[in-house]
């Protein structure tokens, strides 16, 4: 069968909203496209443990402390899912492992920003697990198969995470004064980092073509960027809070909020590793990755006697 003939057959199946399995055929586009998208929301997801497992041992209370240590389990194993689904487009965890360590392959920028208080722990849950969940829902639908599966578990799971964070926020914004004023610092360090989450404008985003066509994607940055304004917003005025844009306005005839412009110039600056805690928190992870090699290897021993006894 002829290239051109495959990548028709291709198309056809996902216009048709089959899913792609792994050991079926796929342009290399498409593989390269995944894995790049994939592993960027692993590293996420492990990465993301990082700012929240500082505040463990601070939590105000034994629920707080052990729901934070729920939700950050529940963050590693959302980073196990997503590596194993790569795995299955034919790249090894060291690899991926590498491109993390080498800064080859980017997570959020979201992360490099650092946590000051216990508020920012509720702005983390509330705003950054929020925007996710507005992203992931529709990634529940892509057309790669285990990546679908396993965004559905991880968007349940997402969920409870933006839950308790708008549970510390709302809880801090009825307080005392001083509390109300730690929740409204939060939501002003982090909502624009929260809207940056989405990526680029549309008209800027050169990946999003491909991923639209083979629906990798569902939806485009801003249609996603736009609803969680519109859902968050809501939500801030519930607790008598203020979004800190000067230019936010309810626009009757489109049915949703008008926004301020994102200060892209620090996007750009934070995914290209300028920004306030990057370096710290790849050298966490190198450090961990390092003082963790005895346990891989005693797994990878376990597994290799356990396959001696088989046979």
């Amino acid at each position: 069968m002829t290239e051109e003939k495959l990548e028709q057959n291709f198309q056809d199946r996902i216009d048709a909203e089959m899913k792609i399995e792994p050991r079926e055929w796929m342009p290399e586009g498409y593989r390269k496209h995944l894995i790049r998208q994939i592993s960027q929301h692993a590293h996420s997801e492990v990465i993301g443990m990082q700012p929240e497992g500082n505040w463990i041992t601070r939590a105000p209370s034994l629920r707080a402390k052990m729901v934070l240590m729920a939700k950050i389990q529940d963050e590693a194993g959302h980073g196990l899912y997503l590596y194993s689904a790569c795995e299955t487009l034919g790249i090894s965890r060291d690899e991926l492992i590498e491109q993390l360590h080498s800064g080859k392959a980017k997570y959020a920028s979201i992360f490099n920003y650092p946590t000051l208080n216990w508020a920012d722990m509720g702005a983390v849950g509330w705003l950054v697990d929020g925007a996710a969940i507005v992203n992931q829902v529709s990634l529940q639908r892509t057309s790669y198969g285990p990546y679908s599966r396993g965004m559905i578990k991880i968007c349940k799971e997402e969920s409870f995470h933006q839950r308790q964070g708008y549970e510390i926020i709302a809880n801090m914004a009825k307080g005392t004064p001083e509390q109300k004023q730690m929740a409204q610092d939060a939501l002003n360090r982090f909502w624009w980092p929260s809207l940056m989450m989405f990526g680029p404008h549309d008209s800027d985003s050169p990946n999003s073509g491909n991923a639209m066509k083979w629906k990798i994607k569902r939806e485009s940055n801003d249609v996603l960027r736009q609803r969680f304004i519109d859902k968050t917003v809501q939500q801030a005025e519930v607790i008598g809070l203020t979004v800190p844009d000067s230019e936010l306005k309810w626009n009757e005839e489109k049915g949703s909020y008008d926004s301020g412009e994102i200060d892209w110039e620090e996007f750009y600056q934070v995914i290209n590793g300028n920004g306030l805690a990057n370096r710290q928190r790849v050298a966490q992870h190198k450090k961990a990755h390092d003082e963790g090699a005895w346990v891989r290897a005693a797994a990878k021993a376990y597994s290799e006697k356990h396959k001696e006894v088989l046979v």
